[in-house]
């Protein structure tokens, strides 16, 4: 899995929404100022290209559907980013967090009661 530029991700954060979409769709997802139709409509073609979309004729437009779940992606980049930054290690990953105030001790609570009721 080919990884995405910042505006790649946040286009499909979009998609992954309102998918199946067009990319005019797409467009009305975004605050003034708008991003110009022909950048996004390039977007979504790289994103095609990296078979992250697959488009389906419609009419004299294309329709979009991603071919990657969310989690899925989240899941690779992920692991990537503790491998790469934390040594391999989640442990170490949640410790620069708390660390860092990046994360509250209620949050660490609440991670330790997801992981506790998963082990059920």
């Amino acid at each position: 899995m080919e990884k995405l530029t910042l505006q790649e991700e946040e286009v499909m954060r979009r998609i992954w929404r309102t998918a199946p979409c067009f990319v005019k769709d797409i467009l009305a997802t975004y605050e003034e100022p708008k991003p110009p139709y022909t950048t996004l409509a390039s977007v979504v073609k790289n994103l095609e290209r990296k078979k992250y979309v697959k488009a389906k004729r419609n009419g004299n437009t294309y329709e979009y559907h991603p071919l990657i779940e969310e989690s899925e992606y989240k899941r690779t980049f992920m692991s990537g980013v503790v491998t790469n930054y934390f040594a391999d290690s989640y442990k170490e990953m949640v410790s620069f967090f708390a660390k860092e105030q990046k994360i509250s001790p209620d949050d660490l609570k609440e991670i330790i009661d997801m992981i506790e009721k998963g082990k059920e």
